[in-house]
């Protein structure tokens, strides 16, 4: 009767963390870089939300302590599995994106982070620049901070690529990459 109540916390508990991790998965990078307070609150609230989900009528300290060892377990195994599967791996962290190139924004890109020209404005200034002419290329990484790189002492203008970026899409021109 208990291993039953027990399988069914571990159960409970591991659909519990999939779906939580496809939700922030779903809400894009920019959430999970820095917290504001929307952002903290959300989090405190899902807690509170989907602990009951979890373990049940089981409010034992056996039960809390079987949900907390599998959500670490779910962690530690989901973790080597993105470490040796890159095409999953990509599909749940995500890949770097180009917010900025040459001094520019690439509205396309910022558009779909959900970042506006005003929030990037102020991490370049964070990163000591004073505006975006200063910086050749800005990048969203995949756990959500953002990379900025100033053009280079001599002042050469240079095309930034991204040779990480391997998709390709179609467009009016044909095939770019």
């Amino acid at each position: 009767m208990w291993f039953n109540s027990l399988v069914e916390i571990v159960v409970r508990s591991t659909v519990v963390y999939l779906v939580i991790l496809a939700g922030f998965r779903l809400a894009g990078k920019r959430h999970i870089s820095q917290l504001s307070l929307v952002d903290f609150a959300l989090i405190l609230l899902v807690s509170n939300a989907v602990q009951n989900a979890m373990v049940g009528n089981d409010t034992s300290l056996l039960g809390g302590i079987v949900a907390a060892c599998t959500l670490i377990l779910i962690n530690v195994i989901l973790t080597k599995l993105l470490f040796r599967e890159t095409k999953l791996g990509r599909f749940i962290t995500g890949e770097p994106r180009l917010l900025v190139r040459n001094g520019q924004f690439v509205m396309s890109n910022c558009i779909k982070e959900s970042i506006r020209t005003e929030e990037l404005e102020e991490q370049i200034r964070e990163h000591g620049f004073k505006d975006i002419s200063e910086v050749q290329t800005a990048i969203l990484e995949m756990d959500g901070s953002i990379s900025i790189l100033p053009y280079d002492k001599e002042g050469k203008h240079e095309e930034h690529k991204m040779p990480f970026i391997r998709r390709r899409h179609r467009t009016r021109r044909g095939l770019q990459p």
